[in-house]
C-alpha cells in the first residue's frame, strides 16, 4: 500500500502541534509506519517515534525528521492552511501553524523509509529512523538521549538529516564544517519598584529599564563584534505591566543568540550579561536582574569527508548544479546532539519549497527579501510538488550512499 504523501502532507499541515504536544503527529506517523510494515517505538524522549530497517550486514544510518509546530498564526490563504490552537508553556492560547516546513520533513521522510523497505535488494545494512519532537525548543534531541534512543538502537556510523528552506524547489543547500549557528535562548528578568503612574519618581521603573537594555543590546553586534565575524542579538519577547496608570515591579526579555563558534559564544555572552547588569546599575535597581539560561544548542557542523561524498552522489542523481553551497546559516537545530552523543560524522542538508519561477522573478526583481517569505513566517508555503518528491529522493540517494 502506498502512502499518498499529498495528502498525508496536508493533512499534517492542517493540524499542527506544539512542541511536546505532537501526540495527533505521532499517531499519524504511527499510523503510516504500521501501513508501511514497520515496527516502531512510542513515546521516545515523550512525544518521539523510532523505527528500525535490518536488512543484514552493513553500516548503520540514522535518518532525523522533526515534528513540531510553531505558535504562528498562518496567513496563507490555502485552502489547508491551519486554524488550529495550542497552550505554550506559559498557558497562554496561542495560534499554531507549521511555519517551519517540519511537517515536510515528515512526509518526506515516510515516503522515504517506504521506498528503501520495498527495495531492500539494493542496499544492506541498518536503518534507524528517528521523529524527534520539540525541535522549536532545542529540547527535543536532548529528551530522546534521556530516554535512552543512543542505548537501546544501533548507534550510527553517520547521521542524516534535511531541512526545508526558501529555496527553489529541486535545489539542494549543503556544505561542509559549519552549516548552522550555535543559539542560547536567555531569559533576563529586570526587577524595579512598581507603583503608581502618577508618581515615577517614587519608582524603578522597569519599563524604561528595558527599553534602553534593549537598545544597548544592539550594539553588541554594530560596536562590539568584528564585521567580518558572525553575531546575532535578537530580543524576541518583551513583557511589563497590566495597565497604564500602574508601574510594574519587573520587566523580562526573552533574548536568542546566534555565533558560529564557542569562542564567539564566550564573547557574546559576556557583553549581554554586562550590558544587563549595567543598565540595572543605571536605573538604580535595588535587586540585581535575574539571567537564565533556556536552552544551548551547539553549532550544526557537518562532516568534510562525509558532506564531499553525499554531494558528489546528489549531482550524480540530479545532475550539475543541483547543489550549491548556502553558506552558513544562522538558524539553530539540535540535530547534531545526536551526532555529538555517538561520536558519529553528521551531514545536514536544505532542500527548496519555491516555485523556480516565482524565485527567479523575485531575483530578478531585486525583491527576494521582501517576495519569499521565510521559516517562521505566516505566510511560509512550499509548493507540494517537486518538493515532496525531491525531499523523499533526497533522503533514499543519502542513505543508500552511506548504506552497503
Amino acid at each position: 500500500m502506498s502512502i499518498d504523501l499529498e495528502t498525508l502532507y496536508r493533512d499534517l499541515h492542517r493540524h499542527p502541534e506544539l512542541s511536546f504536544q505532537e501526540t495527533r503527529t505521532a499517531g499519524v506517523i504511527a499510523q503510516q509506519l504500521s501501513a508501511i510494515g514497520l515496527e516502531f517505538e512510542e513515546g521516545v524522549g515523550r512525544t518521539g517515534i523510532v523505527t528500525t530497517i535490518r536488512n543484514g550486514d552493513g553500516p548503520v544510518v540514522w535518518l532525523r525528521a522533526d515534528t513540531d509546530a510553531l505558535p504562528v498564526e498562518e496567513r496563507t490563504g490555502l485552502d489547508y492552511a491551519s486554524t488550529a490552537r495550542g497552550v505554550d508553556p506559559a498557558g497562554t492560547d496561542v495560534p499554531v501553524m507549521h511555519a517551519c516546513g517540519h511537517d515536510m520533513h515528515i512526509t518526506a521522510m515516510l515516503g522515504a523509509l517506504e521506498r528503501l523497505n520495498a527495495t531492500k535488494d539494493a542496499w544492506s545494512g541498518t536503518i534507524v529512523a528517528v521523529f524527534q519532537p520539540a525541535e522549536e525548543y532545542g529540547a527535543g534531541a536532548q529528551a530522546m538521549i534521556a530516554d535512552g534512543v543512543l542505548d537501546r538502537y544501533p548507534a550510527p556510523d553517520i547521521v542524516l538529516g534535511q531541512h526545508l528552506t526558501p529555496l527553489p524547489a529541486g535545489t539542494i543547500g549543503v556544505r561542509p564544517g559549519t552549516q548552522m549557528a550555535a543559539s542560547d535562548g536567555l531569559t533576563v528578568v529586570l526587577h524595579g519598584r512598581g507603583g503608581h503612574g502618577s508618581r515615577p519618581h517614587s519608582t524603578i521603573d522597569p519599563v524604561v529599564m528595558a527599553a534602553a537594555t534593549v537598545m544597548r543590546l544592539q550594539t553588541i553586534v554594530s560596536r562590539e563584534v568584528d564585521p567580518r565575524d558572525v553575531a546575532v542579538v535578537t530580543v524576541g519577547s518583551i513583557h511589563a505591566g497590566l495597565k497604564n496608570n500602574i508601574i510594574p515591579a519587573e520587566a523580562k526579555l526573552e533574548l536568542s543568540l546566534r555565533y558560529p563558534d564557542d569562542a564567539a559564544r564566550d564573547r557574546v555572552l559576556e557583553k549581554v550579561e554586562r550590558i544587563v547588569r549595567a543598565e540595572a546599575a543605571a536605573s538604580g535597581a535595588e535587586t540585581p536582574p535575574t539571567i537564565s539560561t533556556d536552552h544551548t544548542l551547539p553549532p550544526t557542523i557537518n562532516d568534510a569527508d562525509a558532506t564531499a561524498r553525499l554531494v558528489a552522489a546528489f549531482e550524480n542523481a540530479f545532475g550539475a548544479g543541483s547543489v550549491v553551497d548556502p553558506g552558513m546559516f544562522t538558524g539553530s537545530e539540535d540535530v547534531s546532539w545526536f551526532a555529538r552523543e555517538s561520536g558519529a560524522p553528521l551531514v545536514y542538508w536544505f532542500w527548496g519549497g519555491i516555485d523556480p519561477q516565482t524565485f527567479a522573478d523575485a531575483v530578478v526583481a531585486g525583491t527576494v527579501e521582501r517576495d519569499i517569505p521565510t521559516n517562521h513566517s505566516p505566510f511560509f508555503a512550499p509548493v507540494i510538488q517537486p518538493t515532496i518528491d525531491r525531499g523523499v529522493e533526497n533522503l533514499v540517494v543519502a542513505a543508500r550512499e552511506f548504506l552497503g
